[in-house]
């Protein structure tokens, strides 16, 4: 079952006030190619240039995510990111004609619908993923912040929220799907509390707020003339008022706010660049903690990029092929036979183990002060691998034999040891057309990647067998 790619079918756009600088823009969502990503263009500014929506471009985390490229800026983006997230979008170009995403109703649904009415595209390539194979945490012990990636099968989130509020309490949310987003998580709306209001206002934010688009949280009794005072200074009409909710106004969840501080990782963490598989628990969540934390992910992703991800390998798992089930398939035997047993297979990919001991017979000579595995041994023990994946769809794999045609970019990392054990991975770089096959090779010891090349190879019926 492939996992191809997804855009949007149609061109489609949106109009609104931005949360913080209170001006009015308009947002078009448009089409991208395989591998783009989500990107922003500012088409208001000269040369209308773009800024990749990833995390080593972000510039500030105060009340909203903003990321910049030269003086291009675009802030509080985590919304829309966590519409396009949640709708499987790969790869979006998001034009827009001012400084800041408009703010809406202070949730995702806008952004949700008129993407989700725009239709998703699938696409030709193959998705990459952010498989979380071990524990990333991020900790920030004086404000109480954790985040952790834990393992698993799919992508999930868990958000923990406590501001020592006497109204908020402590809120729990939860999503483990998707495909809930839309209705359990985009309606969710900002918040903020009313003490806030002042200082964020002269501080040259929340020009664009309204009761409309945010949940203000009143935590103490004040005077009626407290709230007129604050209302004047935002040029809106006078409320009456107590402690509670401002707006007066029914909540669309009970945990709204920690539903929102969800909807908030979701569109911080899709700066990693990639889709996750783990489980996301985040105690105390804000967009600086965010956003570092999908920074951790962006080393972690380009680490692997470049050093490649070692295959998990447990000893006590029977193997898909033991020995004896190899020595059925190619025509190698001792000293000659270099894989041990294969560990995964399947149609592009095989995975196989050699335990390196010290009686292997080249030790003997090389060298013998300091055994150490020639590289060449490596690559013929690569090629076996590889030859077993290029021979599992034949008929009668002993009627045929695979030959080297070419060995390019191989690079030798780490010296290979008695004690070793050896874990090859062998990925199809194109279909086996005409008997050639076509390899990216990578042997890790452990974690620690010691050895990648690439290999083409032929498949060559046998002459004894063809003759006969």
């Amino acid at each position: 079952m492939t996992d191809r790619q997804k855009t949007i079918a149609t061109e489609v756009s949106l109009t609104g006030v931005g949360l913080h600088t209170g001006i009015n823009v308009t947002m078009t969502f448009k089409p991208a190619p395989e591998d783009h990503g989500y990107k922003f263009k500012r088409v208001d500014l000269d040369k209308q240039p773009i800024i990749p929506a990833l995390a080593e471009n972000v510039v500030d985390t105060a009340r909203g995510t903003t990321i910049a490229k030269g003086e291009a800026r675009v802030s509080t983006i985590e919304h829309v990111l966590a519409a396009a997230y949640s709708l499987e979008i790969d790869n979006l170009l998001i034009e827009i004609d001012g400084p800041e995403t408009p703010i809406m109703d202070g949730s995702s649904i806008r952004f949700f619908e008129v993407l989700k009415k725009a239709g998703i595209k699938e696409q030709d390539l193959d998705r990459e993923y952010f498989v979380v194979r071990e524990n990333v945490r991020y900790v920030n012990e004086e404000k109480g912040i954790e985040i952790i990636a834990y393992p698993d099968h799919k992508y999930s989130v868990d958000v923990l929220i406590d501001f020592n509020s006497k109204v908020l309490g402590h809120q729990y949310a939860s999503l483990t799907d998707l495909s809930e987003f839309g209705d359990q998580i985009a309606p969710c709306r900002t918040f903020a509390f009313f003490h806030e209001l002042e200082p964020l206002f002269k501080n040259n934010l929340i020009k664009g707020g309204a009761l409309e688009n945010a949940i203000v949280i009143v935590e103490n009794e004040y005077p009626q003339e407290e709230f007129d005072r604050i209302a004047d200074l935002f040029n809106k009409p006078h409320l009456k008022a107590k402690r509670g909710i401002l707006n007066n106004v029914n909540l669309h969840f009970s945990n709204e706010p920690a539903r929102h501080k969800l909807l908030d990782v979701i569109g911080d963490l899709a700066l990693s660049g990639r889709r996750i598989k783990g489980k996301i628990i985040a105690k105390r969540p804000g967009h600086l903690a965010n956003t570092e934390f999908a920074n951790k992910i962006r080393q972690i992703v380009k680490f692997e990029q470049k050093n490649g991800v070692a295959p998990r390998y447990y000893p006590d798992e029977p193997p898909v092929r033991d020995i004896n089930d190899i020595m059925k398939v190619l025509p190698h035997r001792p000293p000659f036979l270099l894989v041990d047993k294969i560990i995964h297979m399947d149609e592009t990919t095989v995975v196989g183990v050699k335990c390196v001991t010290m009686n292997e017979p080249f030790f003997v000579g090389h060298f013998p002060q300091e055994p150490v595995m020639p590289g060449v041994l490596q690559i013929e023990a690569m090629a076996q691998v590889g030859g077993l994946l290029a021979l599992n769809d034949v008929d009668d794999p002993k009627e045929w034999s695979t030959y080297f045609l070419k060995i390019d970019n191989v690079r030798f990392k780490q010296k290979v040891v008695p004690g070793d054990t050896l874990i090859f991975r062998l990925d199809l770089i194109s279909p086996i057309r005409r008997g050639i096959a076509h390899m990216r090779g990578q042997v890790f010891v452990g974690t620690t990647l010691v050895m990648d090349a690439e290999l083409m190879a032929q498949l060559v019926r046998n002459k004894v067998t063809a003759e006969n």
